[in-house]
């Protein structure tokens, strides 16, 4: 039996709950998108992590809930058309959704990637380029880190030595990747020679992903919450966000051995300064990199 999809169309202050009406009668998923994309009346509407987008929502919407079949998608819009909250709203239609291969049509939205020239990260259902001398064989799930964002490339770019301002890759020696998510940052340093590599993380999925990921690659990690981590570390990496890279200064700085080096991601542009002066009673921050409005920066101790 074929899926269909219910198309709707809804004002902003109609969307929240022609939604929640959907999902309570089992609407299988529900999408909203621009009513008015590719035309003159597009609005865009845009956030920075921590900060509420500039609109609640578009002007006009229309969302698509997809059903099991053509026959529970009727019946929704029947039971919709019935409810005093509906006004304002319009039925676009009910159509049946082609068959496909949803597994390789996920797949193929996740292509490798190149940190490096020599370094790439590769899913598992796709073969290594040729060039490819260090690989990272990671498929996307449930903890952050697939690589294809700025912040991960920035830093795995950095342990492989690939930054414009590097000469050479670093000497990593005992290396931290706290709030290590999918393991990619422990991972990318171990198979850049570190000697040993700690990764820590608050989120017990991050901990089984990272787990598993590093069996995957064939490199050993001690993986374990925050508490386990023992400096000092020659070097500690930090992909999160600015709030809380700012909050953990003191922790992060005094784990890093003398000598040594801290790096730090998740960071915008515009929080640059506020950064610095959040580590500059330990040490002097700089930015390293910038790469689609995200900021490496990194302090040697």
């Amino acid at each position: 039996m074929a899926l269909a999809e219910l198309r709707l169309l809804a004002p902003v202050d109609r969307v929240e709950w022609l939604a929640e009406a959907l999902e309570a009668l089992q609407a299988l998923s529900v999408s909203v998108e621009d009513a008015d994309a590719q035309s003159d009346q597009e609005q865009a509407l845009f956030g920075e992590p921590g900060l509420p987008p500039p609109e609640p929502g578009w002007q006009r919407s229309r969302l698509v809930a997809l059903f099991g079949s053509a026959e529970p998608a009727a019946q929704a819009l029947h039971l919709l058309l019935l409810q005093d909250e509906f006004a304002g709203c319009q039925a676009l239609g009910i159509g049946e959704v082609p068959e496909q291969d949803w597994v390789r049509l996920t797949q193929s939205q996740f292509a490798p990637i190149a940190i490096t020239d020599e370094f790439w990260i590769v899913p598992t259902w796709h073969e290594a380029p040729a060039q490819a001398r260090h690989i990272i064989r990671l498929d996307p799930g449930l903890a952050f880190g697939t690589g294809s964002h700025p912040t991960t490339g920035l830093c795995l770019a950095w342990i492989a030595g690939g930054l414009p301002t590097q000469e050479a890759a670093p000497r990593l020696g005992r290396v931290m990747d706290y709030g290590c998510g999918s393991g990619i940052l422990a991972i990318g340093a171990a198979l850049w020679g570190a000697e040993s590599v700690d990764a820590v993380d608050i989120d017990e999925a991050a901990l089984q992903a990272t787990r598993a990921n590093s069996r995957a690659n064939g490199v050993a990690a001690t993986v374990g919450e925050p508490a386990m981590a023992r400096g000092p570390y020659d070097t500690v990496l930090a992909n999160i966000l600015a709030t809380p890279l700012k909050l953990l200064a003191p922790l992060l700085c005094s784990m890093v051995a003398p000598g040594g080096h801290l790096v730090l991601a998740g960071i915008l542009e515009r929080q640059v300064e506020e950064l610095q002066l959040a580590y500059q009673p330990y040490g002097r921050l700089q930015a390293l990199q910038a790469r689609d409005g995200w900021v490496l920066m990194s302090a040697r101790f």
